[in-house]
């Protein structure tokens, strides 16, 4: 939709210009025309045509003009609404989400969670691509008071109207029963490359992120100002978290990297990045023409790491980029409701 508007508005300075110079046009007729341009444009966002309100404001604005003015305005607004609606349905048909029904969306969400926690992302992929709306709640990663409440003391913790889910496989796989679930009508299926990915995303790619964002001292110290800079942090806590948590991480990957037998970080994440691509197959997704679980797994844990220096990384030295980018595109905007 953002790519429609974007062409309304570039068409519209142009057929402005133009017909006021062959016309001689006076300001607010060029005004009119322009307005004709953006509800052509905007009445095609959910492909269903104009709505009635759109509509009255279409003939409403045609009445402002006369003659030839009204003539050439109606012949352009038309091409560009065929052009415009054929743009988004096209981009539709590739990238648009599946809101659950509005009877089955929660309530009342709230995550607790680590900012740049892979397994937190994960859940957080899921919410913003269902448009699921939540808070957030930011867990000092040294003192951990906001889930004091909690027998769990891990992240993420998600709670659904007044329910306390843990584990981000197990959050997903009960919010998407939740949401998919009708009457007489079990969740949408699961095949078995689509759970296989998704151990995969378990079992190997979360273990390989950590040695890579805190490989070094100054790459443990960015991924700590990152964290910090996104939650509700007094002065003195933001500065302990970061350059205690910073130096606690770095030790802590070492003994992941040894674990893991990872020998050398950057190797093994570009190569789970090329093994994901491959796994692709050519196609736009693994769920085909949209995102599937193991999608927004990949994509939930990638996603704090990729503006920082290992992703970057990451996105220079292998193929992984266009997918992403389809990704953040298919995911959207964050569903996250900020105080």
């Amino acid at each position: 939709m953002r790519r429609v508007s974007i062409l309304a508005s570039s068409t519209c300075s142009i057929l402005s210009r133009s017909l006021a110079a062959g016309h001689g046009a006076a300001t607010a007729t060029s005004a009119a025309r322009c307005r004709l341009l953006q509800v052509a444009s905007y009445g095609s966002g959910t492909g269903e045509g104009f709505s009635h309100a759109r509509r009255r404001w279409f003939f409403t604005v045609l009445g402002s003009l006369t003659g030839s003015a009204r003539n050439s305005s109606v012949a352009v607004a038309g091409g560009v609404l065929i052009s415009v609606a054929a743009a988004s349905t096209l981009s539709q048909e590739v990238h648009a989400k599946e809101p659950p029904s509005f009877e089955l969306v929660p309530k009342d969400v709230v995550l607790y969670q680590y900012e740049a926690c892979p397994f937190c992302n994960k859940v957080r992929a899921f919410l913003d691509y269902y448009d699921i709306p939540y808070r957030v709640v930011e867990v000092n990663p040294l003192s951990k008071k906001e889930i004091k409440w909690s027998d769990y003391k891990k992240v993420p913790i998600l709670m659904v109207d007044g329910d306390q889910l843990v584990d981000s496989s197990a959050i997903i796989d009960k919010l998407d029963v939740k949401i998919h679930s009708k009457e007489g009508v079990e969740s949408s299926s699961e095949d078995d490359e689509e759970k296989m990915w998704r151990q995969w995303v378990d079992n190997h790619l979360v273990h390989v992120l950590s040695p890579n964002i805190y490989r070094n001292t100054s790459e443990a110290i960015e991924s700590f100002e990152y964290i910090t800079s996104n939650g509700n942090f007094s002065f003195t806590e933001r500065i302990s978290v970061k350059y205690a948590g910073a130096a606690a991480m770095y030790f802590v990957s070492k003994k992941l990297k040894k674990k893991y037998n990872i020998t050398d970080e950057r190797a093994a994440l570009y190569e789970a990045a090329e093994a994901w691509v491959e796994g692709l197959k050519g196609r736009e997704f693994l769920g085909g023409s949209k995102p599937n679980l193991a999608d927004l797994a990949v994509f939930g844990v990638l996603r704090p790491i990729r503006y920082l220096r290992a992703g970057k990384d990451m996105v220079e030295h292998t193929r992984i980029g266009e997918w992403y980018t389809r990704m953040e595109t298919a995911v959207g905007e964050s569903a996250r409701i900020r105080a």
